[in-house]
């Protein structure tokens, strides 16, 4: 984005790379992206959270963009609870004693998770297309999900590895496409984020992290004792806005519905009709003024 500063922090596996701006003394607020996508993903909506006081870090997930990891031998490992904990090893690295998260996707539960585990950090959280409680791999979905989530299951084939591996661009395009069927994005944009495909563990981390949500992969021991914490689905205490466009053909919206129980403060759910899988692209406007009345109240 235009006039954000490139900045790299070092946590204990990764290199991640951070689009800061915004007042340099204003709210810290974490944009995290999802999967397939980059930092672009939030540029429409920074100006209002901007002009609404926040001071905006948006990093690269591992595997994407400039993010690095630190060293070879450490295992490329898309599991859900690393990338939780990778947003509290970047609050760390930047030193911020307490910040926002706002998610989408992987960013979601990124966000999700850092919540459950560290609600003395997390002032607000803001979830866009995913609900909390789909992480476990023995949940029964709707058929209508079971046909969303092919992808899921078809990177557990060597065919599926060989299209992610040499087609990365044309399938995810197809994944916008498909899950934003109202949405007419612009080549352009499109080409912008897919420049973020092309890291060297994007890849490995994308079928790690699919093939562990179902078991099919082994995680790694250093994020063992999380995954204890998160496998009985811990309750958040922290205030939780949770987006879904109504369109959205990835996660359908009754993926995110009667989640009230495991939030113990405040919490609402908002469904954004005629929007797909991508709200911040598709509706940037709604979302900025949503995200920045959460954070507010």
């Amino acid at each position: 984005m235009s006039g954000a500063k490139l900045e790299h922090f070092s946590t204990p596996t990764l290199s991640i790379a951070c689009e800061v701006s915004g007042p340099t003394h204003g709210r810290p607020t974490l944009l995290l992206h999802g999967w397939p996508d980059d930092a672009r993903t939030w540029d429409r909506v920074l100006p209002a959270l901007h002009a609404a006081g926040c001071r905006t870090i948006v990093p690269y997930l591992r595997g994407f963009g400039p993010t690095r990891f630190r060293s070879p031998q450490i295992p490329r490992n898309g599991q859900l609870a690393a990338l939780g904990q990778d947003v509290l090893d970047l609050a760390d690295a930047i030193k911020l004693q307490t910040f926002a998260a706002v998610g989408h996707d992987w960013g979601a539960r990124a966000a999700y998770i850092a919540s459950a585990l560290a609600a003395d950090r997390v002032t607000h959280c803001v979830a866009l297309s995913v609900g909390w409680d789909t992480n476990d791999p023995g949940q029964r979905l709707p058929l209508k999900q079971v046909q969303n989530y092919w992808y899921h299951w078809y990177f557990s084939l060597p065919r599926g590895i060989d299209l992610l591996r040499s087609s990365r661009r044309e399938l995810c395009r197809f994944m916008w496409e498909t899950w934003s069927p109202t949405w007419r994005f612009l080549e352009a944009d499109y080409e912008a984020t897919a420049a973020s495909f092309e890291n060297p563990d994007w890849a490995d981390i994308t079928l790690h992290s699919y093939r562990h949500r179902w078991g099919y992969a082994q995680g790694d021991p250093r994020y063992s004792e999380l995954e204890l914490r998160l496998s009985t689905v811990p309750l958040i205490t922290v205030p939780t806005l949770m987006l879904h466009g109504g369109a959205d053909a990835c996660n359908d919206p009754l993926t995110s519905t009667d989640k009230e129980k495991y939030f113990t403060n405040r919490y609402k759910r908002q469904v954004l009709p005629n929007v797909g899988h991508f709200p911040q692209r598709e509706d940037s406007e709604t979302v900025a003024n949503e995200i920045i009345t959460w954070l507010r109240a």
